[in-house]
Formats: C-alpha cells, sequence, structure tokens
C-alpha cells in the first residue's frame, strides 16, 4: 500500500467515512447530516389557494424561492378536484418542479373510510386510486390518506377498523404496483392517539404503508412522547407550529423535536405546515426559518 493510498484513506476517515467498499465508494458511518430535508405542505396557503389569490405555478415559485427541497402538493389544490386533471398539466407541474430544483415529496387527498356503507367506502377507494396514479405520473413517492372523520352509532370501534383496514389494504397493493407508498395521517379523528395508529399500521402490515406523522394532532398527554412512539413508523411528517399538551397548544420546541427525529432512523422529507390566522407569505418565511435553525443545533 503506498503513501497516496494511506492518506487517502485517512482523509477520508477525517470527513466521516470510515471503510472503503468492495467498488472503491465510501461507507458513510453517520448518515444523518444531508439526509433530512425540508419540504412545504401546500396547505400553509390554503387561503390563497382556494381564493384563487395563488397558483400551483406561484407555489411553485414560493417554494423555489425560499429554497426548499421539496414541496408536499395536496391534491385538493389541483383544478377540477377531485378528478384528476389530465396529464399534460401533470406533467406540466412535474417538468416545472424540476427545473426550480424542487422534488414533490408527497400529496394527499380527502377520504372516509369509516362509512357503514360499502358502497360509499368504495367510491372513496377509487378516489384514491385515481390520485394513486397521478402520484405516479407526478413523480410523488407517497400518497396521503384519512381513515376517517366521522362517527356511526350502532358500530363499534373493532367494527368500523375493520372496514379501514380492508380499504387501506386495497390502496396499497394498488400504491405497490405503481411504485407509490400509501401513508395514513393522524388527524385527531379516527386516529388520536400514538397507539391507534401504530395499531392500524399493524393491521395493514405492509412495507408499502406507513405513518404521515402529525405533530399537531395528538392532544392527549406528552406530544413529545407520541411523536417519539410513532417516528419508527413514519414516512413522511406534517410539522406544526404547535403542539398539543393535554389538550393545551403549546409553541413547537423544534429542536427537541428534530432531536428526536435524529436519533430515529428516519432519513427523508419534513414537510412543514403552518395554519392559523395571519399572513402565510410571512408565516411561512419565518417558521422555515425556526426549522432551518433547529436543524443546525
Amino acid at each position: 500500500m503506498n503513501h497516496t493510498t494511506i492518506s487517502r484513506r485517512n482523509w477520508l476517515k477525517g470527513m466521516g467515512f470510515v471503510t472503503l467498499s468492495p467498488l472503491g465508494l465510501p461507507n458513510v458511518e453517520n448518515p444523518i447530516d444531508g439526509n433530512l430535508k425540508l419540504s412545504l405542505n401546500a396547505y400553509s396557503f390554503h387561503r390563497p389557494l382556494t381564493e384563487g389569490r395563488m397558483t400551483l405555478d406561484d407555489l411553485l415559485d414560493f417554494c423555489a424561492r425560499y429554497q426548499l427541497d421539496g414541496l408536499d402538493l395536496t391534491a385538493y389544490y389541483f383544478p377540477g378536484y377531485p378528478e384528476v386533471p389530465p396529464d399534460d398539466f401533470l406533467f406540466e407541474i412535474k417538468r416545472k418542479a424540476f427545473r426550480k430544483g424542487l422534488s414533490i415529496s408527497g400529496t394527499g387527498v380527502r377520504n372516509e373510510f369509516v362509512h357503514p356503507d360499502a358502497e360509499k367506502r368504495k367510491e372513496e377507494v377509487d378516489l384514491v386510486k385515481r390520485w394513486i396514479v397521478a402520484a405516479s405520473k407526478l413523480g410523488a413517492p407517497v400518497i396521503r390518506i384519512f381513515a376517517g372523520h366521522n362517527a356511526y352509532e350502532n358500530y363499534s370501534r373493532e367494527q368500523v377498523l375493520e372496514w379501514v383496514v380492508a380499504e387501506i389494504q386495497t390502496c396499497v397493493e394498488f400504491g405497490k404496483k405503481l411504485g407509490v407508498m400509501v401513508a395514513i395521517q393522524n388527524h385527531n379523528a379516527f386516529l388520536r392517539t400514538a397507539d391507534q395508529a401504530i395499531s392500524l399500521i399493524q393491521m395493514v402490515n405492509s412495507p408499502w404503508f406507513g405513518l404521515i406523522l402529525d405533530i399537531g394532532s395528538f392532544r392527549e398527554g406528552d406530544p413529545y412522547a407520541e411523536i417519539e412512539k410513532c417516528i419508527p413508523y413514519a414516512v413522511s411528517w406534517q410539522v406544526k407550529e404547535t403542539v398539543y399538551r393535554q389538550g393545551t397548544p403549546e409553541k413547537t420546541d423544534l429542536v427537541k423535536l428534530f432531536e428526536l427525529i435524529m436519533r430515529s432512523k428516519y432519513r427523508g422529507y419534513l414537510p412543514l405546515e403552518t395554519l392559523g390566522p395571519g399572513d402565510p407569505f410571512l408565516k411561512v418565511p419565518a417558521f422555515l426559518e425556526e426549522a432551518r435553525v433547529a436543524l443546525k443545533n
């Protein structure tokens, strides 16, 4: 072994690499740095988008201007939702995002799988399937769904859970064929606690299914304990300005949150979502800056 080889190996160790793979590529000892990416959930601009004061092109421009890594492009801001736009519209969004250096980190729909009418649940499954196809065309790796919001009398939670699991499994198998993950959002409705979300994910039992970890929708107990419990099941996030401790709102401690994430095996996108009153054109940049500072700590 000559001096040049030794020096190069020592240099790689100094940069955080330990050994060289059989192909001569470095094996990274600690993959945390550079593997958490900030994205934006389109819902942050819900009012401007629904009131016609902002277009999807404007949203892409905003994300590029503030150097976000990605955009979680919620389906209900596409024209004609719940119908899927024509391919040329989807492909133009995909092209523009690519040209601006943005990944479409996910999309999502509104759906109800808790309805006792099997035909209505089938309609909801068909909705999810249509948007799984759209997600594959957009290049979105995951689609966000809900279990449901309504509570129906005369049915036990166990009965409703059976419907929800069966419909999700149908969607997941469809998504697998198109290379799109399906993920459930805990939304303080049918899913209120970490244990409920985890139980559902374990019942569906597929590597193509996971959790959109909504940090603002745990309303019981210690929110950070609930979040930490769910991190192993997370495939994406909704990082919000506010969490709830025993039902009482408090400002999210982003440093604490990101420390929990960095200690876990989660790597990928952290979509930010701002809610409530105020101008999103001011609120989003401020929250984004907070997140960037917290990630450096």
